[in-house]
């Protein structure tokens, strides 16, 4: 195998988990062959230490959004914030945004509200959308083609859906980002949408600290391991590892305009 060239497209290195050796993760990442990092904001606090950390590294780049987790907490003046952060150039994408309905942590009218109006400001501002979506399949796809990502497009974050889904998602313009679950033995349907997603509507990302892949699956993620998530998508692929992880650093620019 040549040199594997990586973009992990979401990651959270502001989390407290790597406070003791975040300079060494990032370390371990260049390493590993990661050319681009997205690090991504889920309310305005990590929002703002997202692009701190954009303008310390010149392959790291940020994403602003509040979470459905966060919508019941913004202040007034939360998209305000946001169009401030997003004014930077290292800010290239707004979110993560959308619903979540497995722990339900905002009201639900909140969550679509609060996802709404970060759709209308990243069409404003023609940005591409970061969407988190937990078992809210219905609701996020009825939003999105009701209010739309604009021309700018997006991604869904650690897609969890059906093929069919994916499908639907790839029709509206948005990429399709597989992480570390895809890599465990019982991911059947996972491991179906990864071999059928076409190669340019692919992303990669670790969600680090979240979502360890095999064989590391306990630990902490980190974004060095987005290699693990190549190697068995290249696999499902029948691909070689070098060039779906060329396409994917293709694909990743493209969409954040890297």
């Amino acid at each position: 195998m040549g040199d594997l060239l990586l973009f992990d497209t979401h990651t959270h290195l502001g989390d407290p988990d790597f406070d003791q050796d975040r300079a060494q993760v990032i370390d371990r990442a260049v390493v590993a062959g990661l050319v681009n990092i997205i690090n991504v904001g889920y309310d305005l606090e990590s929002a703002r230490w997202s692009v701190t950390l954009a303008e310390e590294y010149d392959f790291i780049y940020a994403a602003v959004g509040i979470h459905p987790h966060e919508a019941a907490k913004v202040p007034p003046d939360y998209l305000a914030v946001l169009e401030q952060l997003a004014a930077h150039p290292k800010v290239k994408a707004l979110g993560e945004m959308g619903l979540d309905y497995y722990r339900n942590l905002s009201p639900r009218p909140v969550q679509q509200q609060v996802f709404r109006e970060q759709l209308a400001l990243a069409r404003e501002l023609d940005l591409p959308v970061v969407i988190h979506d937990r078992d809210a399949h219905g609701d996020v796809l009825k939003l999105l083609c009701r209010d739309g990502a604009g021309r700018a497009g997006g991604v869904m974050h650690c897609f969890s859906g059906s093929w069919e889904m994916a499908g639907e998602c790839i029709d509206l313009g948005f990429y399709i980002s597989i992480a570390g679950p895809v890599t465990f033995p019982n991911a059947a349907r996972l491991k179906d949408v990864a071999a059928r997603v076409p190669l340019d509507r692919l992303l990669l990302e670790t969600d680090a600290p979240y979502l360890t892949p095999v064989p590391y699956r306990g630990r902490r993620n980190e974004p060095a391991n987005v290699r693990c998530v190549v190697e068995e998508i290249a696999r499902l692929k029948g691909m070689n590892p070098d060039v779906l992880g060329g396409a994917v650093v293709e694909n990743g620019r493209r969409l954040f305009r890297i």
